[in-house]
């Protein structure tokens, strides 16, 4: 608790105990004397509820009188009032200030909740960085650091600044980021992010980024101005409270003056102390609280509840589209493929094994860069002796010819395996098939192709569960591979050999065909995919790989590129918006019905209370369950 909330709670234990002394008190003795039993009763009253007549004082004197501390403060002043005139109790008005100041504090140790999970994301801001001078380690702030500078990160630091690992290898926690609880190694040349903690050996690191633009700082950013960007459920509440807080006033007013004029004028008795009691009642039970608090209280969680999970939402606004998602467009390369060319199959022949099969192949292309050859290599996996490759010859648009340890070996395409009159068998799989002989004789192929990530198929049934009735895959690539990956995946829709217009065009006709109330969703990494990450409904980028113009164009952002996190955005994106409207119908059911019943005499101020505080209590108890999204 903070020290004003304990202040609080102090105030309240002290008010309690001095009432329920008061209520005992004159059960066992008779105080007779009316003003020694006001002025027994004003203690606590004052010790609760001071503050509240005091803002109640201050919103009259700025003009903004209409809201919750004027209603607080008409219901129990009018309350003693009445108490005073028919010398009757005076614990209801006590009581009144009492519970409300009970809910305020309950309501405001839960918002300090939901901003403590949000501030455990917070904490992945860096406090400085190590830079090296005259031999010599030196903390810096981290806006200080130039791109190109090297950074040494030890054991226990966060990485400060977006870089490239040079020296030293280790382990990242990367749980504030992504959420997932398993550590990442990384070695010599592999990119890290800024964000995620060492957790074992020291490393130097070369800076690709400015502190301002490493992901850090954009996901700093993007969680600080969430708040700035309203649903239309926030809109609706705030322009709600902002008339019916007068309206219920104006009724109240009405409710005090009217019935007992009318009763004057018919020869009645007036009875202005039961209608005005009546209208006291009718404002308390009128009090928006649980609606004001519960609603922006449901969507902040939300939001927090989502970016422990790695999952970043821009606002409230996108959560709320979020949850109307029912078409789902995919790009291919880097959204549902690794985004890198791997060997994925061989086939060895005449009588050559897997290994020897790589290791030609890998030897052959050992002098060039292209990522076909840098993905034998890697399948090779272990250190090219050079001394082992001669007479390499490049040959354009069929392959490589190269003496490997006294062979001579022909590594490429079909063309080449052609124009050196090998007799080979054609590969009909998926991909890029690289084709080996040695010595004029066929040794088999080898199939490199960009794969699936490892939940992509898994990602699109999660979909499917969760109400997404038709996926639709993009790419640029060619219509035979397009196919097999659509064919994988399951998607109902694919289209191939796209530019980035054409991915907007087909965005476009999609639009056009669902309903109003369907919402449409580009998930993409690009730097291509950014104008249909703007277009469609909603877009989604992939945050750890993908590009910064993927990401500033998106609305939410995956920041561990899983795909299988889509589904998690949606479930988490519906379950904040069902208690949003949990907590609106049952606000505004249980208001109305008490508000009837306060009208008509039935409801007394200990109803009134709890349509005000226990309806408010409920509903941010309901607001809170936003931040569990661990199990969705």
């Amino acid at each position: 608790m903070s020290r004003k909330q304990k202040n609080v709670l102090i105030r309240i234990i002290v008010s309690a105990v001095l009432l329920i002394g008061l209520l005992i008190t004159e059960r066992f003795a008779d105080i007779s004397n009316a003003y020694l039993r006001l002025v027994l009763y004003l203690i606590p009253y004052l010790i609760i509820g001071y503050d509240i007549l005091k803002k109640a004082f201050k919103g009259i004197i700025h003009g903004q009188v209409f809201d919750e501390n004027f209603l607080m403060a008409v219901a129990s002043v009018g309350a003693i009032a009445i108490a005073v005139y028919e010398n009757g109790s005076y614990s209801e008005a006590c009581a009144v200030i009492l519970f409300y100041q009970i809910g305020e504090l309950f309501q405001s140790y839960a918002v300090g909740k939901s901003r403590r999970n949000i501030a455990q994301l917070m904490d992945i801001r860096p406090d400085y960085a190590n830079i090296e001078k005259d031999g010599e380690i030196v903390q810096v702030s981290p806006d200080e650091v130039s791109v190109g500078s090297v950074i040494v990160v030890c054991p226990g630091e966060k990485i400060p600044i977006d870089g490239v690992v040079i020296d030293g290898n280790t382990t990242l926690d990367t749980a504030a980021l992504t959420g997932e609880s398993v550590p990442r190694s990384v070695k010599v040349g592999d990119d890290v992010i800024s964000g995620c903690i060492n957790l074992s050996g020291t490393v130097r690191i070369r800076t690709v980024k400015e502190f301002g633009e490493s992901t850090v700082s954009k996901i700093l950013n993007l969680v600080e101005n969430s708040s700035s960007k309203k649903s239309k459920s926030e809109q609706f509440i705030s322009k709600f409270a902002r008339y019916y807080t007068p309206v219920v006033c104006g009724g109240a007013l009405a409710l005090a003056l009217i019935p007992p004029i009318v009763r004057l004028i018919s020869g009645v008795d007036a009875m202005w102390g039961d209608w005005i009691y009546r209208a006291l009642t009718f404002l308390v039970i009128s009090c928006p609280c649980a609606l004001v608090i519960s609603i922006p209280l449901s969507f902040f969680a939300g939001i927090g509840g989502a970016s422990k999970e790695g999952v970043l939402v821009k606002g409230s606004n996108y959560l709320e589209t979020l949850s109307k998602t029912k078409i789902i467009v995919f790009d291919k390369t880097g959204t549902m493929t690794k985004g890198v060319f791997e060997v994925v199959d061989t086939e060895p022949a005449n009588g050559y094994t897997k290994d020897e099969l790589i290791e030609y192949a890998a030897l052959g292309e050992s002098y060039s860069s292209h990522p076909i050859s840098k993905s034998l290599k890697n399948a090779y996996g272990k250190d090219i002796d050079a001394s082992l490759v001669k007479n390499v010859k490049e040959i354009s648009g069929k392959g490589v010819l190269a003496d490997v340890r006294g062979d001579s070996v022909a590594v490429g395409n079909a063309k080449l395996m052609t124009s050196q009159g090998v007799e080979f068998t054609p590969c009909e799989k998926i991909g890029t098939v690289v084709y080996v002989a040695v010595n004029r004789k066929y040794a088999g192929c080898i199939v490199i192709a960009d794969s699936l990530k490892p939940t992509s198929v898994q990602a699109v049934k999660a979909l499917r569960n969760c109400g997404v009735r038709k996926a639709v895959m993009l790419t640029g690539d060619s219509k035979k591979v397009a196919d097999a990956v659509a064919k994988q995946l399951g998607t109902d829709e694919v289209y191939s050999e796209l530019l980035p217009e054409n991915k907007v065009e087909q965005v476009e006709r999609l639009l056009g065909e669902k309903s109003e109330n369907e919402k449409l969703a580009f998930v993409g990494d690009g730097i291509n995919d950014a104008p249909v990450l703007s277009r469609a409904d909603i877009g989604i980028a992939m945050g750890a790989l993908g590009s910064d113009a993927a990401i500033e164009a998106a609305d939410v952002v995956l920041m561990d590129d899983d795909p299988l996190k889509i589904s998690k955005a949606l479930k988490i994106s519906r379950k904040c918006i069902r208690i949003v409207y949990e907590n609106i119908g049952f606000a505004l059911g249980i208001k109305a019905l008490c508000l009837i019943l306060g009208a008509l005499g039935i409801a007394n101020m200990w109803m009134a209370i709890f349509a005000d505080v226990g309806v408010m209590v409920i509903a941010v108890l309901n607001a809170i369950r936003a931040l569990s999204v661990k199990n969705l």
